[in-house]
């Protein structure tokens, strides 16, 4: 696509330009904010403002059109998030300085209609993705984030090997002087490095240490000379100095034509991950009947629009959201707004609205409706969507659409935090839908389903591989929970409690279950067949987190914080011709759990409801339980147990699932698996 390069003039912009380039991209202008006339650096939250005096030479060295605004803002809105959530408050913010990133962004727009691309230089910042994001999102234009999440380490080197000529222009952190302006990243690379080492300084000034100026680059058609500089120094400490060059004369030199060096890219999958591919992709394959993609259900009963609501604390869980008009036929995006309708109404029962939704799955009964649901769904999100996982299942006629969401009481803004990436990257897939990578809520992190895209061209890999599909989900989890960790400060582990493991073909269900690696993750896990899945995917992986955490009495009595992992239990039951196995993911410290309950049979099941209930770990998730999620398998009723287990009028809200095939780690050809969440 044709892109607008961002631009600086520091080493990340340009940097990123080699990577939008590598895959396929096409540099048709640049954009930069800068000070007004007579400021030569402005202290602002979202970009680098130091170095203005150069940044016209780094355009005419690209050789494009540059495109420059005065920065007017300021940091209005300081969150993590910016916009609103409702749909109706998802613009911008009046006054702020991402508001002059729009309006810069739309007078390219004006000159350059076919610009579809935004490159982003950003490494760790979301403070700055989010805001670019959002203001992409708004022109409808594509961020292109090559070096989000990157180690530093490895970037810093490879922008050195690939001929990056930037130098320090400004210092800012502990161990940097003025005599390191001026100085090139090679000649620094060893005492970034040793500053890390000692204080924990980012490598690549991630966290404002420095900033630079890049004089050359395989982009730039000339080179950039500074012919004469001055030091200005802003405060001199033993601590850390902060200076920058103020550059009073430079000029544009020609390059000497030369092999270029590789600009390196990192591999698909990491190390662990490319093991886990292997196990798979060799894995023994054993087949299964096929069922008939026309198959409808026709014992459970007849779908009806009524919606099953439970609140347990600040949980509530609201199911079997469906919309069925026997006076007149809908047409799909009326379907899906009459969804919405019913969702909404049941919110407001709890005193709640769609932005406090943590979690919605949306069930199709084909995926060909999946562009169609979408437009619609957007339209009722603003920022920071919940999280979400989209699958086509045999839905019985005429339902086209169902929908079930945990969602939560919040006390305040802060109690729900996003992971919200719409970049194209190396790090994981960007956002195909109006939904968050990752949504934490009551120490709960909300996994979106992720399928196995190809990050840096969102697409899946050709020729089609389940064994490399299901390693990329695998990779696309770990790293979006790592991502969110550090960009919500830390401070908890993160312990899988529920996993969900969607599959379009039972022959690849097989390979996975086979894979020894998957027995990782001591939590609950299933693995169902169901009609189909977003882009034709052959794996999708939903997974609920705990971040560990929970609240506790000290030996004074005073309330504190700790953190713990926690414990997972299994195990089996029989009585004549019913078998039953379970497992449970629960906390010595605080009541959250998830367990998974299978059965096979459909006898009297009163004897082995009575032992599950005798089972001490899970009398807690019986009590306490919000939401039950029933996989089912084609022509069978809602089992006996389910109703043994939990009371029909004060239980929890259950969703019914229709599959094609579904197992656990060890077991094959369940007739029916329970999901259960409680508080």
């Amino acid at each position: 696509m044709k892109y607008v390069a961002l631009l600086s003039g520091g080493k990340d912009s340009c940097y990123n330009l080699l990577h939008c380039r590598k895959n396929g991209h096409e540099l048709v202008a640049a954009a930069s904010l800068g000070p007004e006339a007579g400021k030569e650096e402005l202290d602002s939250y979202l970009y680098q403002t130091v170095g203005q005096d150069a940044i016209e030479l780094v355009a005419r060295a690209l050789d494009v059109p540059i495109f420059r605004r005065v920065i007017s803002g300021t940091a209005v809105e300081q969150g993590a998030e910016y916009g609103g959530r409702d749909a109706k408050n998802r613009g911008g913010t009046v006054g702020d300085e991402t508001e002059d990133l729009y309006a810069l962004l739309a007078d390219v727009k004006s000159h350059h209609p076919d610009v579809e691309g935004v490159s982003v230089g950003a490494i760790l910042s979301s403070y700055q993705r989010v805001r670019v994001e959002h203001v992409c999102m708004r022109l409808s234009l594509t961020p292109l984030c090559y070096l989000w999440q990157r180690d530093q380490a490895e970037l810093l080197s490879e922008m050195i090997a690939a001929g990056m000529e930037a130098i320090l222009i400004k210092v800012a952190g502990i161990g940097l002087t003025t005599k390191h302006l001026g100085q090139t990243l090679a000649q620094m690379e060893p005492t970034f490095i040793k500053l890390n080492t000692l204080y924990g300084s980012h490598i690549c000034g991630e966290g404002g240490e420095y900033e630079t100026l890049t004089l050359d680059c395989q982009m730039f058609k000339q080179r950039i000379t500074l012919v004469d500089t001055e030091t200005v120094v802003h405060s001199d400490s033993d601590f850390a100095t902060v200076a920058f060059l103020r550059v009073k004369n430079a000029r544009l030199d020609p390059k000497i034509s030369g092999e270029l060096s590789q600009v390196a890219v990192p591999p698909l999958l990491d190390e662990g991950h490319l093991v886990a591919e292997e196990t798979i992709s060799i894995a023994t394959t054993e087949s299964h009947d096929q069922a008939s993609s026309t198959w409808f259900d026709s014992v459970l009963d007849p779908p009806q629009a009524t919606v099953s609501t439970k609140r347990v604390d600040d949980w509530v869980a609201i199911t079997n959201v469906l919309a069925i008009n026997t006076v007149v036929a809908l047409t799909l995006e009326d379907e899906v707004r009459e969804c919405f309708r019913a969702l909404q109404t049941a919110l407001e029962a709890h005193s709640l609205l769609l932005s406090n939704v943590a979690n919605i799955n949306i069930f199709l009964s084909s995926m060909d409706y999946f562009a169609q649901m979408n437009a619609i769904y957007s339209t009722f999100f603003g920022t920071s969507p919940p999280a979400r996982a989209c699958v086509a299942v045999d839905l019985p006629s005429p339902c086209r659409v169902k929908l079930d969401c945990v969602a939560y009481a919040e006390q305040g803004p802060s109690d729900r935090q996003a992971l919200h990436v719409q970049s194209v990257s190396y790090w994981a897939p960007a956002n195909i839908g109006p939904y968050s990578q990752a949504i934490t809520v009551g120490e709960r992190i909300f996994i979106s389903g992720q399928i196995g895209l190809i990050p840096s061209s969102m697409t899946l890999p050709s020729p089609r591989a389940s064994g490399l599909e299901a390693a990329l989900v695998r990779q696309h989890t770990d790293r979006i929970l790592e991502a969110f960790r550090s960009n919500t400060g830390g401070g908890w582990a993160g312990h899988a409690q529920c996993i969900i493991h969607w599959f379009a073909h039972g022959s690849d269900l097989h390979r996975v279950t086979q894979d020894q690696s998957s027995k990782i993750e001591d939590a609950p896990v299933l693995f169902v067949e169901v009609k189909d899945l977003p882009k034709n995917a052959l794996v999708e992986k939903q997974v609920l987190y705990h971040t560990g955490r929970g609240l506790v009495n000290d030996e004074d009595g005073e309330p504190e914080v700790i953190s713990k992992a926690p414990k997972f239990y299994r195990g089996n039951l029989s009585d004549d011709d019913i078998i039953v196995h379970w497992e449970l993911s629960q906390f010595d410290h605080t009541s959250a759990s998830a367990a998974v309950i299978c059965g096979k049979g459909f006898g009297d099941s009163a004897n082995i409801s009575r032992h599950l209930k005798a089972i001490k770990p899970l009398q807690a998730p019986f009590a306490n339980s919000f939401s039950v999620r029933l996989f089912h398998k084609r022509n069978t009723p809602v089992p006996k147990l389910y109703y043994q287990l939990f009371s029909p009028s004060e239980g929890p809200a259950l969703t019914t699932i229709p599959c094609r095939y579904i197992s656990t780690r060890d077991y094959d050809d369940w007739d029916y698996a329970m999901c259960i969440i409680a508080s």
